[in-house]
C-alpha cells in the first residue's frame, strides 16, 4: 500500500473511531461521505479518487477507507460507518441482503475476465479443475471466490466439499504460496497476477463465466439512505463515470494515477486493466449492466444476483434465495436528471 492510500485509510479510521456517521453535519455544514474500497488492481475508480472527482461532484466532505476484502467491509456497512462501498463482489452483497440489510447497487464498475480465477502451483500436479479434489485451495470465504469455485467445481462434476478450502485474505495467499501451505488459490488481481508471475498456472478465469452469472465489482449504498440523498448518489455516479472517461481519453495520465494509488508500476497497472470489462455511467442502464424500467429484472446484474444466490444456498452460505432483488439494483442514479 502506498503512503497516500495509507494516509486515506488512516484518516477514515480516525473518523470512524470518533463515532461519526456517514452523513453527519460538519463544521462547514457539509455531510461526511465515507467511501470504502478494495485494492482490486488498476481500476478507473482509482482515477476518480486520485483526481478528486468525488470531492468535485459531491457537496460533501469525502473520506476513504481501504478494506482487504468484501466480507471485511460488511460489518462497517451494517453499522452505517460507510456511505458507499466499491470494489465489492456480488456474494457478500447477496449474503447481506438475505440478512436484512437494505443494500443496493448504485454503480456496476466492471466484469472480471482475465483478472481473476483459479491458479495452481506448478508442482501441485493439478492439470484440471477435477484435479482440485483433495487439494488445498486458498479462498476468501463468502466472497466472489466462493461462488466461482462452486460454479467451476460443479461444471467439472466435483463435489464442493471434496476440496480443502483454507480461508485467508488475498495478501496472505502470497506467503502461503511460497511456504507450500496451499496447492492453489482462487483470487483476483493484484494477487492473481502475482501468483502467475511466481509460476502459477491458470485453470479457469472469470471470463469463462456467463454474463448473467458472472463476477462483477460493484459500488453499493444503503437503499434507504440513497433514496433520501439522491443528489449525493448522482454525484457519486458522475464521479465514477468521470474516472472511466478519463481512463479512455487520457490513458497515460489515468494509468499513472492507478499505479500511484495501488503502489504498482504503470506496466503492471496496464496488465491489470486488461483483465476487466469496464462500464461507463451510460452503460449502467443498458441490459448488459443494470437495465432500466421493466428491463432491470432481465439485466445481467440482476440475473447475477439471482444466480449467485442459488449457488450460495446450494453450498450453505445462505438459507434462502430472496423472492426479489428489485430493491437492490438502482440504475436510476445513472440516468440524467
Amino acid at each position: 500500500m502506498n503512503k497516500r492510500t495509507w494516509m486515506r485509510g488512516a484518516l477514515a479510521a480516525c473518523t470512524l473511531a470518533a463515532g461519526l456517521v456517514p452523513v453527519a453535519a460538519s463544521a462547514a455544514s457539509k455531510p461526511d461521505v465515507i467511501i470504502g474500497y478494495e485494492n482490486n488492481g488498476a481500476d478507473p475508480y482509482m482515477v476518480s479518487m486520485a483526481e478528486h472527482m468525488f470531492e468535485k461532484q459531491m457537496d460533501a466532505n469525502v473520506q476513504y477507507k481501504l478494506f482487504s476484502s468484501g466480507p471485511a467491509a460488511m460489518s462497517a456497512l451494517a453499522s452505517n460507518s460507510l456511505t458507499f462501498m466499491c470494489g465489492l463482489g456480488v456474494p457478500p452483497l447477496v449474503t447481506a441482503i438475505t440478512q436484512g440489510l437494505p443494500m443496493t447497487i448504485v454503480y456496476n464498475q466492471e466484469r472480471y475476465t482475465t483478472a481473476a480465477g483459479i491458479v495452481v502451483k506448478p508442482d501441485s500436479g493439478i492439470t484440471s479443475v477435477a484435479g482440485l479434489k483433495g487439494k488445498k485451495i486458498a479462498i476468501v470465504a463468502g466472497s466472489q471466490s466462493s461462488f466461482e469455485l462452486a460454479t467451476f467445481l460443479a461444471e467439472a462434476h466435483v463435489a464442493y466439499d471434496s476440496v480443502t478450502q483454507i480461508n485467508m485474505a488475498p495478501p496472505q495467499m502470497r506467503t502461503s504460496w511460497v511456504t507450500g501451505a496451499i496447492d492453489a488459490a482462487i483470487v483476483w488481481d493484484p494477487v492473481f497476477s502475482a501468483l502467475q508471475a511466481a509460476g502459477g498456472k491458470v485453470l479457469k478465469n472469470d471470463g469463462d463465466l456467463p454474463r448473467t452469472a458472472s463476477s462483477y465489482n460493484v459500488c453499493i449504498a444503503d437503499s434507504k439512505w440513497a433514496a433520501a440523498h439522491p443528489a449525493l448518489v448522482h454525484g457519486f455516479v458522475a464521479a465514477m463515470n468521470e474516472g472511466y472517461q478519463m481512463t479512455r481519453e487520457q490513458p497515460a495520465r489515468a494509468l499513472a494515477d492507478m499505479a500511484r494509488e495501488t503502489g504498482v508500476t504503470v506496466d503492471v497497472a496496464r496488465k491489470e486493466m486488461a483483465g476487466y470489462e469496464f462500464f461507463s455511467g451510460p452503460d449502467q442502464s443498458t441490459p448488459k449492466v443494470m437495465g432500466k424500467g421493466a428491463g432491470v429484472e432481465s439485466s445481467a446484474t440482476y440475473m447475477t444476483l439471482v444466480n449467485t444466490a442459488k449457488v450460495l444456498k446450494q453450498i450453505g452460505r445462505i438459507q434462502q434465495v430472496p423472492a426479489s432483488f428489485a430493491d437492490n439494483v438502482a440504475p436510476q442514479y445513472s440516468i440524467a436528471r
